[in-house]
């Protein structure tokens, strides 16, 4: 049976040259890179070489990069700093944010240790930005603002030199996920001089396992595991050799043809969308996903006028894998806490499906697509 995978945004296939590289450092660079003899400082200079590439690409020092095993641990770890080192007594973020944000914050709320706050969200899931400096106004407390610049369910791209901007002004942190953003779209922090992000190889071709934190020059970074005083006393754990070594080849890869895999993929998005309003004249688009000037273009969350459950699943019987919106994940019927935010009551009971894009998919992968969602309409 043919198999097509819309699934980018959760994951996306590794390339043979990750592979390779991942592969010749597993049987050629296996010391610990904490050793002191040769074959250990081999391990640390491909350490060192990838942290260097990495921040090349952000225009930052390879101090500021800290290795993880995920984007999960990446957020994690900037927001235990921002309470327990930063002095951080108040965080805003919004209930549309990746749990890898929300939870902590929950869980430093219920220990006293902070206040939290929500910005407003608008109709079609933006952030509210007037609502944004009302909250950044009405307090003095040590502010950290945790916002991310691509959604993961509905694409929404953040504009994100406001929330600069703002922060600037009523004298704030500034942490975003960018678990979406890396390796799709260039990101100079330089010119974009955000506080903290995170990344994840898996999100751009890369493996698994592994991911990293940007904390800008002057922040310090007390780890949240200990033990060994890896990663320059930030992460105790030894280093993922070639974890790292792919999410290197995966990044240098991914943002040399950047511009180029950003154009084909948003052609196949328009496309997409194009032929589903023919296909269902009364279908919708949740958030701002199919505006491509305001959406990831790699993301696509729809709104189907029916009621079924089982759509995602029917969908994958005939060899179509995506993610669902508003119905059910991996079993559960629980609707999804993004589109919950804006949708109402009866639109939530629709079924809501995101399509994300990567840029090996392609027209025939699309056309098979819809192909098969005309069979269960």
């Amino acid at each position: 049976m043919k198999s097509v995978y819309l699934d980018n945004a959760a994951t996306t296939p590794l390339i043979p040259e990750v592979v390779e590289a991942m592969k010749d450092a597993l049987l050629n660079s296996y010391g610990n890179p904490s050793s002191s003899h040769q074959v250990g400082r081999k391990s640390k200079a491909l350490l060192e070489s990838a942290r260097k590439s990495v921040a090349s690409k952000f225009n930052v020092s390879s101090k500021e990069i800290i290795f993880t095993s995920s984007g999960t641990e990446a957020n994690n770890l900037i927001l235990y700093n921002a309470v327990q080192n930063y002095g951080v007594k108040r965080i805003i973020t919004s209930r549309i944010e990746h749990h890898a944000v929300l939870h902590p914050c929950e869980h430093y709320e219920k220990q006293g240790l902070i206040q939290l706050d929500y910005v407003d969200v608008k109709e079609q899931g933006q952030i509210d930005l007037n609502h944004l400096e009302e909250l950044l106004a009405n307090s003095d407390e040590k502010t950290l603002v945790s916002l991310m610049l691509i959604n993961n369910e509905i694409g929404n791209r953040l504009p994100a030199q406001a929330v600069v901007d703002l922060c600037g002004k009523y004298k704030a942190l500034f942490h975003s996920d960018t678990v979406q953003v890396i390796g799709h779209y260039d990101l100079d922090l330089l010119k974009l001089p955000i506080d903290f992000i995170t990344a994840s190889a898996h999100k751009f071709h890369g493996p698994k396992g592994v991911g990293f934190a940007y904390f800008k020059n002057g922040f310090t970074v007390k780890p949240m595991l200990f033990g060994g005083d890896q990663e320059k006393g930030a992460r105790s754990s030894t280093e993922n050799i070639p974890g790292i070594v792919g999410l290197e080849k995966a990044l240098n890869m991914a943002l040399e043809n950047v511009e180029k895999d950003h154009e084909y993929v948003e052609g196949l998005k328009a496309y997409f969308i194009e032929e589903l309003q023919k296909l269902v004249p009364e279908i919708q688009f949740n958030g701002q996903s199919a505006d491509v000037t305001k959406s990831s273009y790699t993301i696509l969350n729809v709104r189907f006028p029916i009621k079924n459950t089982m759509f995602l699943f029917q969908l994958d019987m005939k060899g179509v894998a995506v993610s669902t919106g508003s119905a059910c994940q991996s079993g559960a019927s629980k609707v999804s806490h993004v589109l919950q935010e804006f949708l109402n009551e009866d639109q939530q009971l629709l079924t809501s499906l995101r399509f994300s894009f990567s840029k090996f998919t392609t027209k025939e992968e699309i056309d098979f697509t819809l192909e098969k969602i005309k069979e269960l309409l």
